[in-house]
């Protein structure tokens, strides 16, 4: 169970032996520690000394975020006690031939989704531009295989998101005011939930990797720098489009997001929306988002994937930008549906059963652990079919 918690001047106090979220005489929840993998903090909200010990003797992973979904950090816990297996990772950080293969698998499985999903929106959406968007970068595979380094792959991955956003636009049912790629900030309301997403999803990475007794800082795609989860970054990539872009697209064109559920340097976008709208509909049981096709319905429902969010607009030339952000009721409506989302079960080959998306993202992490031991020869990054 992962617990959001952005009551703003809450505090979460121990009693007895669960933990409690208060603000003033009122208790909004309790809370269970041996049933939470995650709790995510957002902005002015306060562990007692009592409440902190109790989380960090039981595991839990406990992150800190602005208000808005800006990550801060997190309590540190236990380092995984199988120092041969991070040992193993440090040394392969010089093994070019493992680090080549393992990003050509990840570029090329990134590729694969991205051409996947803009011929899925040219259909849907009788959207020829992105069809041509799709082949230009089903061309790419053809060099992935043959890149002789991994700055040539990070290139090649470069270019694929490039083309990828040009059609991911055209995947919205009217204008979203969506035209590119702005993190810093983001400066339209499209962004604005890309960004908290993809900080929802890089924390359950993470926790994937921490399952694993992985080290989240060694990995080959993403530079290792300081201070930098290269790791968590690089098994983020194939997990982008399928939980975060698609979701993204159907809380638009389901219209369960709307302009007035979001605001720019504290001015509402437009008018309030009516409480009843406050009832949204659960879009996060396609896994994959694929419920459109065979659909009589213009809702749609695709991903997009990025390397290091790149491209993107400059940020310095954003910054000029107002920021958008979410509005609070909207935020918990993300949240529930991105909770949703990772719930969803789908096929996953290598079990030979049905999973959910969470248990997907700790899968996938096992089988890079697999390759730093040895007992697979090559990553196998999940695509769609």
């Amino acid at each position: 169970m992962v617990i959001y918690i952005r009551t703003q001047g809450a505090q979460v106090v121990k009693e007895g032996r669960h933990l409690l979220v208060k603000k003033g005489d009122s208790v909004y929840h309790t809370l269970f520690v041996d049933k939470i993998q995650q709790i995510l903090v957002f902005g002015n909200v306060s562990l007692t000394p009592s409440a902190r010990n109790m989380v960090l003797r039981h595991g839990v992973d406990t992150v800190f975020l602005t208000k808005n979904g800006r990550y801060m950090g997190r309590f540190a816990n236990h380092e995984p006690k199988n120092v041969f297996l991070r040992k193993r990772q440090f040394n392969l950080l010089d093994d070019r031939e493992f680090g080549l293969q393992f990003c050509r698998r990840v570029v090329a499985g990134k590729l694969v989704n991205m051409a996947t999903l803009l011929m899925r929106i040219k259909r849907t959406k009788n959207a020829q531009e992105a069809g041509r968007k799709a082949r230009e970068t089903r061309d790419l595979l053809a060099r992935v295989e043959v890149a002789t380094g991994i700055d040539e792959l990070r290139g090649l991955e470069g270019r694929g998101s490039a083309l990828y956003f040009a059609g991911f636009r055209l995947g919205f049912q009217g204008d979203a005011g969506f035209h590119r790629r702005v993190r810093r900030p983001p400066t339209d309301p499209v962004n604005a939930v890309l960004s908290l997403l993809y900080t929802f999803l890089f924390n359950r990475v993470y926790t994937a990797v921490r399952v694993n007794h992985l080290d989240p800082y060694p990995g080959f795609l993403h530079v290792v720098d300081y201070g930098r989860h290269s790791l968590v970054l690089d098994l983020m990539e194939e997990f982008r489009s399928i939980v975060a872009d698609t979701l993204t697209l159907s809380l638009f064109n389901l219209h369960i997001l709307q302009k007035e559920d979001f605001e720019t340097r504290g001015t509402t976008l437009a008018r309030e929306p009516p409480e009843a709208e406050a009832l949204v509909p659960d879009v996060a049981t396609d896994v994959y988002g694929l419920g459109a096709e065979g659909l009589d319905t213009d809702a749609f429902d695709v991903p997009v994937q990025r390397m290091s969010d790149a491209p993107v607009d400059n940020d310095a030339d954003s910054r000029a930008l107002p920021a958008v952000k979410l509005k609070t009721a909207a935020f918990q409506r993300v949240v529930e549906n991105f909770e949703r989302k990772l719930a969803a079960e789908f096929y996953y080959e290598p079990y030979a059963k049905k999973i959910t998306l969470a248990d997907a993202i700790i899968a996938q992490a096992g089988q890079y652990r697999k390759c730093v031991e040895g007992e697979m020869a090559v990553y196998q990054p999940l695509v769609l079919k």
